[in-house]
């Protein structure tokens, strides 16, 4: 009876207050059968709110919310929810959770069986089926949350962030299946803060203080911008970004961003862009490498439309107060050789050798389970090593010593402070084990307090703060005492892209004062900011080098290819390529091809035997997620 609403989802002037505030003001949208439509924005956008009304779990104070041309309550058993926080039975199985999930929703045994075996397979857990969800990888959690929701093969699944914490081959398999199910008529709304995995659905909606901003997909937004980006890469990035983001130099310089290796300029003309870089280089003697035209990102779009409407927070620098000499370029903060670590027979790390200097940021990446935690937990002393010499800061022994750990500082990979605290007395305790002295901490406990966006809110319970909040808590804490070496075990995990963005300003600008930074994430595209980065697979580091370089090493080509029919295009690729050379991306479908030359009329050939046609094709340079896929799969092929 429901096969044929076309308009599955509907939604008209929205409206949801709690007391006189407003979370959700005015929204309206619709969503098609098979569609995937984005929820985009920072924390407290009203993401969480609209999912949770259109489950039924609340209701809205005024509008029109139609599942189905029903209201939500009365649909539930229709719809799969995948909630923010994982809500499975860690002490159960995998086949113990899908079958009590199926229980509760009354499915036949033997259709059970059929769906079991489909979904499981889909996501390549099989094998796993009697394994304790507790010991999964959150990849492999979150595979199996997705499982549970299937299971009862729901119209409308409605998806909470269900991608934070994953690894970027896992985020690559979960949107492929989130294609395959939306293209057998399911219809999907998910809320997610990465930008870059949003360019995958059908239609976006920017999120801001309970409103939209903008909607409409991926090419819509990037084209309403009328912009062009260039990627910047010269012999002075510091110095070249200081120029273009001076307040009374006017350019065609929309936005500027600082990367690890180059800068990221949004520019109103592309040739008057990229004349204003060159004009400035000559003026202060900047050697340009090179100045490549390519398209906006989302995030540019999002970041300028919030510039618009003055939602941006202004940037503010930390009151440092410890003077240091400019570090010399062979200066090794942090070193490994031979680095390994095993649990039993179970080797975690192998023979990992690493040099980090003073004033570089060094990022970790690796699929969970790799090994990333594990590696940095050894090299900051908290994890004894099987093997190996560690070095920070020239000294090999004794790396527990009070010495050391007042030159260090750590931000684990789950939240470290006390939620029974308030931020306060959280704050002022890390100043006292750090040895901030008693007249500089309230300058900078007042920091955090105001990058945070807290002050006044400081006796608030550290409990209470929203995941992406006590990261930054988290952050503030681990820098007040200057530390010489920084560890960060993915510290925007669950944070929005604009205080993503602010992150790492503040962290380009502890790399500036000499600190040398190693940090792990699994938000791939933020890696661009780390002048090198290390790939780990199976706890050997495999690739190593600045980010530019990675990419350009990669063997083969990447193809962008428009079809007028994409998701029949992409399933009917990945039966002749292997799955992980084909991934889609709303209506593109990038293709790794590992000899184009003889691959690209093949393609072309196949999709025109089965009726689809070609309407674009172009070739693309390597993202960093495209050569961690590749890398990742050569190594195991």
């Amino acid at each position: 009876m429901y096969n044929d609403i076309e308009e599955t989802i509907v939604i008209k002037n929205l409206y949801k207050f709690y007391g006189k505030n407003p979370a959700i003001n005015d929204i309206s949208f619709t969503v098609k059968k098979g569609e995937i439509f984005g929820l985009i924005g920072p924390d407290g956008a009203g993401k969480t709110t609209i999912i949770n009304i259109l489950s039924g779990v609340m209701e809205a104070s005024a509008g029109q919310v139609s599942i189905l041309k029903q209201a939500p309550k009365n649909v539930r058993g229709l719809i799969g929810h995948l909630t923010q926080k994982f809500s499975l039975y860690l002490d159960l199985s995998i086949e113990e959770n899908m079958r009590y999930y199926s229980g509760l929703r009354q499915v036949p045994a033997e259709v059970y069986y059929s769906r079991r075996k489909k979904y499981l397979s889909l996501m390549n857990l099989e094998q796993f089926a009697n394994r304790l969800a507790g010991h999964l990888s959150g990849g492999m959690k979150q595979k199996l949350a997705l499982c549970c929701a299937l299971i009862t093969q729901p119209p409308i699944l409605l998806l909470d962030e269900p991608t934070t914490g994953v690894d970027p081959v896992s985020r690559r398999e979960f949107w492929e299946i989130l294609s395959t199910v939306a293209n057998e008529g399911m219809t999907i709304v998910v809320a997610t803060p990465y930008l870059d995995e949003a360019e995958r659905c059908h239609w976006i909606a920017l999120m801001h203080e309970g409103e939209f901003q903008q909607i409409g997909s991926f090419s819509q937004l990037r084209e309403s911008l009328g912009m062009t980006r260039l990627e910047v890469r010269t012999s002075n990035l510091k110095k070249l970004e200081e120029r273009l983001g001076e307040k009374n130099l006017c350019t065609p310089i929309v936005d500027v961003q600082l990367f690890g290796d180059r800068l990221d300029v949004l520019a109103k003309d592309a040739k008057a862009g990229e004349s204003e870089i060159r004009k400035i280089c000559f003026q202060e003697s900047i050697l340009v490498h090179s100045i490549y035209i390519t398209n906006p990102t989302l995030e540019n779009v999002f970041a300028v439309r919030l510039r618009y409407l003055k939602k941006e927070a202004p940037f503010i620098s930390f009151p440092f107060t410890i003077k240091r000499s400019s570090p010399k370029p062979e200066e090794i903060a942090i070193s490994a050789c031979g680095l390994t670590k095993v649990f039993g027979k179970f080797r975690a790390v192998r023979a990992i050798n690493l040099d980090i200097h003073y004033g570089e940021i060094y990022g970790l990446l690796g699929a969970n389970g790799a090994g990333k935690t594990t590696t940095i937990k050894m090299l900051c002393g908290l994890l004894e090593a099987s093997s190996g010499e560690i070095s920070l800061g020239g000294i090999r022994a004794n790396l527990r010593s009070q010495k050391i750990r007042q030159q260090i500082g750590y931000m684990s990979q789950k939240f470290t402070l006390y939620d029974d605290l308030s931020i306060l007395e959280n704050l002022e305790f890390y100043s006292g084990i750090y040895g901030v002295l008693p007249h500089l901490r309230r300058a900078k406990i007042n920091w955090v307090l105001e990058v945070c966006g807290l002050l006044g809110k400081e006796h608030m319970l550290t409990g209470l703060l929203p995941g992406g909040w006590k990261q930054r808590v988290a952050f503030g804490a681990s820098i007040m005492h200057e530390p010489k070496i920084l560890f960060l075990d993915e510290p925007t995990s669950g944070v929005d892209p604009l205080a993503r963005r602010q992150f790492w300003r503040s962290i380009n600008e502890f790399a500036s004062s000499g600190t040398a930074i190693l940090v792990t994430t699994h938000y791939i595209e933020e890696a661009e900011q780390c002048n090198r980065i290390g790939f780990m697979v199976a706890g050997e580091l495999v690739a190593q080098g600045p980010p530019s370089e990675i990419k350009s090493s990669q063997p083969g080509e990447l193809l962008e290819i428009v079809t007028d029919c994409p998701r029949q295009a992409s399933k009917l690729l990945q039966s002749h390529l292997d799955p992980w050379q084909v991934c889609i991306f709303g209506d593109r479908i990038h293709l790794i091809l590992l000899e184009p030359i003889l691959e690209i009329p093949q393609v072309i050939m196949l999709l025109k035997e089965f009726g689809i046609t070609v309407l674009s094709q172009r070739s693309l340079p390597f993202s960093l997620e495209d050569a961690f896929i590749n890398i990742v799969q050569r190594k195991y092929r």
